[in-house]
């Protein structure tokens, strides 16, 4: 016979934890409050005021009165659809063009550049160091009738010799683009940054082609900033109306200058507040949809 030995179990439950007190559960909200404080002064009640300013009817002599007019959207649609439609299509543009330039230069900083990554950021941010009004006035003097921009691209045959660049869609585009390509950098290099090196070399081992890597491991890892870079230059960029202002015409136009002149030149305030309203809800639609088509997990 064998005798079978057993030890003991022993169980351990675990112990009832104290409860926490009621003033520590409420010191997340507490700390949570100034930023909702902030939130609600500064973007929610001016959201509501310019909400009843644009359906309200008067004049600034006789005064305004909150009558719900519902059909100014409708109305500034019409008459302000064109500058809209503008808008979108040069923020889009200098998007694109923002992505196309700014995409090579974070890979450079983020991959390349070794120790001169510092050197090459801090050249990245330095035009923040200058008001936004002077380096647009910059460009105007860059792309001068008479400067060697317009000098060198008729010297091989792109531009005419009646040709100009300065009062165009191109300029405004291009000012954009200077403007807002940081915006684009920062979020791109942000995502380049943090990607492995040995993940391409595990492709090369894998008989993979540099284009073949980038498509497969390099680009997929990078669409979060991709996604964030391209939001954070269209969104100001559509709103925008100092680079026309400077740059452009007043056929060129985009709806950034019909509202600055509606609420400051015409004083028509319900207009000016109706068109805010319409380029905030269309902006957000658009983010919206282009968010939902690249996925809210890139953008994670």
């Amino acid at each position: 016979m064998t005798a079978v030995l057993s030890a003991p179990v022993l169980t351990t439950e675990p112990a009832d934890e104290p409860p926490i007190p009621p003033a520590r559960r409420r010191v997340p909200y507490l700390l949570l409050l100034p930023g909702l404080l902030w939130l609600a002064v500064f973007f929610v009640v001016p959201l509501l005021t310019l909400v009843s300013t644009s359906l309200q009817t008067g004049s600034l002599e006789e005064g305004y009165a909150l009558t719900f007019n519902w059909s100014i959207y409708g109305h500034v649609w019409t008459t302000y659809g064109s500058q809209l439609l503008r808008s979108l299509v040069y923020a889009g543009s200098a998007t694109v063009l923002a992505l196309v330039i700014g995409y090579p230069l974070a890979y450079a900083i983020a991959l390349k550049a070794g120790r001169w990554r510092n050197l090459m950021l801090i050249l990245v941010v330095a035009p923040f160091f200058t008001s936004f009004l002077l380096r647009t006035l910059a460009w105007k003097i860059v792309l001068a009738d008479d400067g060697w921009v317009v000098g060198a691209l008729q010297s091989v045959g792109l531009l005419s010799d009646t040709g100009r660049l300065l009062a165009t869609p191109a300029a405004v585009v291009l000012g954009l683009t200077y403007n807002f390509l940081p915006f684009m950098v920062l979020p791109l290099y942000a995502s380049l940054e943090k990607m492995d090196p040995l993940l391409l070399e595990a492709a090369g081992d894998l008989h993979a082609t540099p284009m073949t890597a980038f498509r497969t491991v390099t680009w997929p890892l990078s669409l979060p900033g991709v996604v964030a870079g391209t939001l954070l230059t269209f969104i100001p960029a559509a709103g925008d109306f100092v680079n026309v202002q400077f740059l452009g015409t007043p056929n060129s136009q985009m709806i950034g200058n019909v509202i600055e002149s509606r609420f400051l030149t015409v004083l028509d305030y319900p207009a000016a507040a109706a068109l805010s309203i319409t380029v905030m809800v269309g902006v957000m639609l658009l983010v919206l949809a282009y968010v939902r088509r690249v996925g809210a997990r890139e953008l994670l």
